[in-house]
């Protein structure tokens, strides 16, 4: 599933393209979770933004489109109208010109169909629980170490449980939990992290999700850019898929098992309990 850094390449890729134009058009497949598309018709995308691992595309009569692209979502763009056809297809809009396109087609493709699109008042949430829920920003200034132990410290589960219920800090999933918990020397099943310990790991995801927006995500299979272009980060990665595999900073080799329903990778030399 596209994680924060996933996410933020394809928000600063359809930034550019989405300001200022019109929805003329709008579908979606029947399913409950891609009929609010429609919703947008007649309003202008004012830009794209995110919050964690949702879109944000704000409109200009104070409501917003929301889009979660699930496993298996993409977005793209075409100079032809919406295929009704198209298998995949789950959601388009017909997008008035602007400065830099002329009209187009924007359009969302799932083939697994986790993804889902909301329309909702600017700035509330409470009907996407995950959204409303969601801790800070890896990067806000209010997230300090102190912060960031305190969010840990109201829940008893394992600290990459944690990370993953999107509480303490927005964002980050599997690949960059594991990539963090590694660098970070944390065994992922421990519950209770001291201060220090705490704001050594904030300080290494907040390392992992830059490097992951640098390289523009991560590409293990179906996670694709607003080109159809894939992510490099995957070539980077030294601990997420690598169980099995020597560890990179003392050789022993990686654990990989699953806790809480998700496959974890840690050196159970290196990130001992």
């Amino acid at each position: 599933m596209p994680e924060l850094p996933e996410v933020e390449t394809v928000r600063r890729e359809l930034d550019p393209r989405v300001r200022g134009r019109k929805v003329l058009e709008a579908g979606s497949h029947p399913s409950a979770k891609f009929v609010p598309a429609v919703d947008t018709i007649g309003a202008s995308l004012t830009h794209a933004d995110r919050r964690g691992k949702f879109l944000l595309l704000p409109l200009d009569d104070a409501r917003e489109l929301v889009i979660h692209l699930g496993m298996t979502g993409k977005l793209s763009f075409s100079d032809t109208p919406a295929d009704p056809e198209d298998p995949y297809l789950r959601a388009w809009w017909r997008l008035a010109e602007n400065h830099t396109a002329p009209e187009q087609t924007l359009r969302f493709h799932d083939v697994r169909r986790f993804g889902r699109i909301r329309v909702v008042p600017a700035g509330d949430y409470s009907s996407i629980p995950t959204l409303a829920n969601a801790g800070p920003e890896p990067w806000d200034p209010v997230l300090t170490p102190q912060l960031f132990h305190s969010l840990i410290k109201k829940s008893k589960r394992a600290i990459k449980t944690q990370l993953l219920s999107q509480r303490p800090i927005a964002g980050v999933g599997n690949i960059y939990a594991d990539e963090a918990l590694w660098a970070a020397q944390i065994n992922p099943k421990v519950t209770r992290l001291g201060l220090d310990r705490a704001g050594m790991l904030l300080e290494e995801l907040r390392d992992v999700l830059e490097k992951g927006v640098e390289n523009g995500g991560t590409t293990l299979r179906d996670y694709r850019n607003v080109d159809g272009g894939t992510g490099e980060n995957q070539h980077s990665l030294v601990a997420y898929g690598r169980g099995g595999q020597p560890c990179l900073r003392c050789d022993s080799t990686l654990t990989s098992a699953v806790l809480d329903a998700r496959t974890t990778v840690w050196c159970p030399n290196c990130q001992r309990r």
